[in-house]
């Protein structure tokens, strides 16, 4: 309610709205479906079954701009940085998407991500005018305040569900970092993506365009409480959030249900051992229908509407084995114990046992002894039950809208409750936390801080219960920076003074602020080597994988080259000043590289 009565123009569009929703789109009217719902003869423009909207063209071309950003490590955020392969990146996760793309092109096997809902009070990154520069859009979303947290004036835009643009908004936020989290997938890999009402229609068609509508896996529906809100002006509670899954291609598979053998009980016994009974009997109906499952078994045929589950051959040889009984109602056949099989059966794509959002809240208060520090937390058996039925041990899982570590947490105890071997990648923005929130209070200026609190709360936690453990408890923390290399820029018109300047800045590429060990980890992902590398330094180098990538940055004598070309590695990079003022040793390097059959590099 602003106070201000409606408009003549506004009232009509009101009253049109009422007879014809189907012609409005984001509360403005669609002349093409007006026209054509009114039975004008029109051919809409580019004819075909598409998702479509405001700003997707545009939101194609974000996709598409490469970045210059890497990640550095910060070892003293981490536990058991060197040995750990968990990792958790703080930075904005679409510029973290397009740094991963070569290091981990097809190598993640499970992502999940539980992203904005676009309920109408969500604030997230997304251009608010697509007439801004290259460089306008990377000085917003990089707008940091005098500490260096990221703001949220300079990065978030509030979505109303009054913008003219809500649901395009939303969309052009995710496009492109669907399309890049599809590429980190492996073949078998899936993706699982929680939302709710508000957009889930919108999701499907857009994940359908991404992953192709043939790979849509399921919707699961996740029970999120037992009893309805008292929301005003609700007319139906909500007790539901979806969960789409997707796959990469057909190699994908969701795993079945299995029901052990050991699991199940044989209350009967006669002079061939113990058995079970199991009704043989199925509704015959629709496409199920036939009579030829309708024959006797021991004098009996199936009840009215019903058929038989087995064939006849097969029950000729069971009756001849006297494996069936009839209990004066219907026909069971005799399972022994000693030929008895685990059994499978589809996933139901109902998740009603799996956690809820108060035992989600229960966990973080048991970690933080706080309540409501994160909003809307999920609860780790949802996640675990996700990994559970989509990885293997030792798989890579991929969360970019990381929140509240619920699937660092949920990994960890799925890790020890299940003896698994998981690696996980989380990716979070350092959003800075509500003022006055709990999460101030507790003296955590930013929502990527508190999240790798509870990763080290959960840590600790499973370290005191299970001594014995020997698994993987650490994690090393890497964020999001500028790289450590000079970038050029493009020189607008013929400015000749300043295109000289520029290329004596270029004479030395190295940042004024760069470190070696940053342009270590700038080189591992640009070389296209995971941030699990093995790194060993030796005579001023650092020798990666063993004999994968050899990277000197320290200083170039002939007797560290002649080291370098012992090792047999497949590529070498080398800062070029360390050859500055001896172009012989240069020569020398590059000839005896190329005789040794290495690849050369100098930056």
């Amino acid at each position: 309610m602003d106070g201000q009565s409606l408009t003549p123009q506004e009232i009509k569009l009101q009253q049109l709205k009422e007879v014809l929703p189907e012609a409005f789109a984001e509360g403005k009217v669609d002349w093409e479906k007006l026209k054509a719902t009114l039975g004008e003869d029109i051919n809409f423009a580019n004819e075909r079954y598409v998702l479509n909207w405001a700003g997707k063209s545009e939101a194609f071309k974000v996709l598409q701009t490469p970045t210059s950003k890497t990640l550095v490590p910060d070892k003293a955020e981490s536990i058991n940085f060197d040995e750990t392969e968990n990792i958790f990146i703080e930075g904005e996760n679409l510029e973290v998407l397009k740094v991963l793309q070569k290091s981990y092109f097809g190598q993640i096997k499970m992502i999940y991500i539980d992203p904005p809902y676009n309920t109408g009070n969500d604030s997230f990154i997304y251009p608010d005018k697509f007439s801004e520069t290259k460089s306008e859009y990377e000085k917003r979303v990089g707008d940091k305040d005098e500490d260096g947290y990221m703001t949220k004036d300079g990065m978030f835009k509030k979505n109303s569900k009054e913008n003219g643009q809500y649901h395009s908004n939303w969309l052009n936020m995710m496009y492109p970092r669907m399309f890049l989290a599809k590429n980190l997938l492996r073949q078998d890999g899936v993706i699982f993506v929680s939302i709710d009402d508000n957009e889930v229609h919108n999701l499907r068609l857009l994940m359908n365009e991404v992953f192709g509508e043939e790979n849509f896996v399921a919707d699961f529906l996740w029970k999120k409480k037992g009893t309805t809100s008292n929301v005003e002006g609700a007319q139906v509670s909500s007790l539901v959030d979806s969960t789409l899954c997707y796959r990469k291609s057909e190699k994908a598979q969701i795993k079945p249900r299995i029901r052990l053998k050991e699991t199940r009980n044989y209350p009967n016994n006669d002079n061939e051992g113990h058995y079970r009974l199991t009704v043989i009997e199925k509704k015959d109906s629709g496409s199920y229908k036939r009579d030829s499952m309708k024959f006797e078994i021991i004098g009996h045929k199936p009840r009215e509407g019903k058929r038989w589950q087995i064939g006849l051959d097969t029950a000729k040889e069971l009756e001849k084995k006297n494996r069936f009984i009839w209990d004066g109602e219907k026909i069971k056949l005799k399972i022994y114990d000693f030929e008895d099989k685990d059994t499978l059966s589809a996933r139901p794509n109902l998740l009603f046992e799996h956690g809820s959002t108060d035992s989600a809240a229960s966990d973080v208060e048991e970690l933080f002894n706080v309540q409501e520090l994160f909003d809307n937390p999920k609860p780790k058996e949802l996640v675990s039950e996700l990994i559970n039925i989509s990885s293997n041990s030792g798989d890579i899982i991929l969360d970019f809208f990381a929140g509240s570590a619920t699937t660092a947490h949920s990994i960890i105890f799925s890790n020890i409750t299940q003896k698994r071997e998981n690696k996980f990648i989380l990716v979070q923005l350092p959003e800075l936390c509500k003022k006055g929130s709990e999460a101030i209070k507790m003296g955590f200026e930013t929502i990527s801080a508190l999240s790798m609190e509870r990763v080290r709360r959960v840590i600790t936690k499973y370290k005191s219960e299970n001594e014995n453990y020997i698994g993987d408890l650490g994690f090393k923390v890497l964020k999001l920076s500028d790289s450590n290399f000079k970038q050029w820029q493009q020189i607008p018109g013929n400015n000749v003074e300043a295109l000289e300047k520029q290329m004596e800045l270029f004479v030395d590429p190295v940042a004024e602020n760069a470190t070696t060990e940053n342009m270590v980890y700038e080189l591992l992902l640009k070389s296209g080597k995971n941030l699990n590398s093995k790194l060993e330094y030796k005579d001023s180098c650092y020798i990666v994988n063993g004999d994968d990538l050899i990277i000197m940055l320290e200083k170039a004598t002939q007797d560290i080259v002649d080291f370098v070309i012992q090792q047999k590695p497949q590529k070498i990079i080398a800062l070029d000043r360390l050859f500055k003022g001896n172009d012989q040793l240069k020569t020398n390097t590059s000839l005896q590289m190329k005789d040794a059959d290495i690849e050369f590099k100098t930056i």
